[in-house]
């Protein structure tokens, strides 16, 4: 059985370490060092760490991986294989295993290159995506392709399902190409440069809701910030986190405005229709349906508050 070094880091990289492991001898995981979780700074470790103690595999967490590498190389494993590890790997790393660095990628290279393509294909309202199976090299994403597959975006899908979705299917398509990866009887196709876009990590001017644009448009970022880090609103000088919400008429009220209060909803009305707010996590609160957020305060001062 050959031997590999699995590097990730998210709860989305999980089933793809599983799926490793069942058909090589995992030696190593390396992850992104514990980190301060929480206003109680819980120092947690990363899922990928989680899975790999509860299963008896060694762990290594570098700070700077560019420039603490060398228990990688001493290990000289067959093959490594990455998945939303967080950091760039130096060319001393991507060198040493005779069978190559394999990433799996959640989108359908050359589309969304870098670490937030899931949240840019729900923000960008695409209608699928998939999964990319490539060799890497030193830029960013732009290794030859050995594999892909792609599934439909639904409208009910979010963040969390639609990963959950991809990393199944990551898991799956792993299985399916390392008995040609091991043998170097896979393809290598080279990607098209001139069809490449990127998908840069989520910035926090990222998850600010904007009401100048279209109703769906702000449902698409709900849904593309939704389990974490979420959108937000500011609504009386608080910020409120926005959980959910679905898509109403056509309205001519003031762009921005809550133009509408429901029973278990909240109407703010952007460039073409209304987008009712149906789950919230207002500042310093817990998550809580609209329902439960109306019960607490005054609805004739807050009907045609204008939302920032």
């Amino acid at each position: 059985m050959i031997k590999t070094i699995f590097m990730g880091t998210p709860l989305f990289a999980v089933p793809i370490l599983k799926a490793l492991s069942e058909n090589t001898e995992v030696i190593l995981v390396v992850t992104q060092p514990d980190k301060y979780v929480g206003r109680k700074k819980i120092k947690t470790c990363s899922p990928v760490k989680n899975w790999a103690l509860e299963n008896n595999i060694p762990v290594f967490q570098p700070n700077k991986i560019r420039e603490d590498y060398d228990d990688i190389i001493k290990l000289k494993p067959d093959l490594i294989v990455t998945c939303a590890y967080g950091q760039i790997l130096p060319k001393e790393i991507l060198d040493a295993p005779p069978l190559g660095c394999i990433n799996i990628h959640a989108s359908l290279l050359p589309k969304y290159r870098g670490g937030a393509p899931i949240h840019h294909a729900i923000m960008n309202g695409d209608d699928k995506t998939g999964i990319s199976i490539m060799y890497m090299d030193e830029a960013m994403d732009t290794g030859d392709i050995i594999e892909e597959a792609s599934l439909p975006i639904l409208d009910e899908d979010t963040l969390g399902t639609l990963s959950h979705k991809l990393s199944l299917l990551g898991a799956a398509i792993l299985n399916d190409v390392l008995p040609s990866i091991i043998t170097k009887s896979n393809r290598r196709i080279k990607q098209d440069e001139a069809s490449a876009t990127y998908a840069y990590t989520i910035k926090r001017e990222d998850e600010h809701l904007d009401f100048h644009k279209s109703a769906l448009e702000v449902f698409n970022k709900v849904r593309a910030l939704n389990p974490e880090p979420y959108a937000y609103i500011i609504l009386n000088d608080e910020e409120m986190k926005i959980i959910d919400g679905y898509i109403g008429c056509e309205s001519n009220a003031f762009i921005g405005s809550i133009c509408d209060i429901k029973k278990d909803a909240i109407g703010i009305k952007c460039l073409d229709k209304v987008f009712y707010v149906t789950e919230v996590k207002p500042f310093g609160k817990k998550k809580m349906k609209v329902q439960d957020y109306l019960n607490g305060v005054n609805k004739e001062k807050l009907k045609d508050s204008i939302v920032k």
